[in-house]
């Protein structure tokens, strides 16, 4: 069973993520406000984080640079970051953001949890 915390405020892409994660070893937390990603972060300790690229007023790479950032200076390794592209050119964007993986929208269900699941065995290691 894996936690996924989910940061999105479009409608759309949350019920693409939900039919993607459907299956019983995801349990999904969601949150719109890309404030409150480090503070939920640590309330609910997710296994991994999937963020829209386009969300808010601070967007999926500086959402990504803060649980980084938040994760060195609590002592807590961050959780992997996996972005939901909008054009195959952000791609550079997210490697730079230090998300760990991406897909770019719309995604399959297969694409989405392979990047999560790949995400997931890569921070285990």
């Amino acid at each position: 069973m894996s936690d996924i915390l989910v940061v999105a405020d479009e409608t759309w892409v949350l019920n693409d993520v939900r039919a993607a994660l459907s299956e019983p070893r995801y349990t999904l937390h969601e949150i719109a406000d890309p404030r409150e990603v480090t503070g939920r972060i640590e309330t609910t300790l997710p296994d991994a984080v999937v963020v829209d690229m386009q969300i808010g007023s601070m967007g999926g790479m500086a959402i990504t640079r803060a649980v980084r950032d938040a994760g060195a200076v609590g002592g807590v390794a961050a959780p992997p970051i996996i972005l939901l592209l909008d054009r195959d050119a952000d791609a550079f964007l997210a490697g730079r953001s230090g998300a760990v993986a991406w897909v770019r929208k719309p995604f399959s269900a297969y694409e989405l949890r392979a990047a999560i699941d790949g995400a997931l065995e890569r921070s285990s290691a």
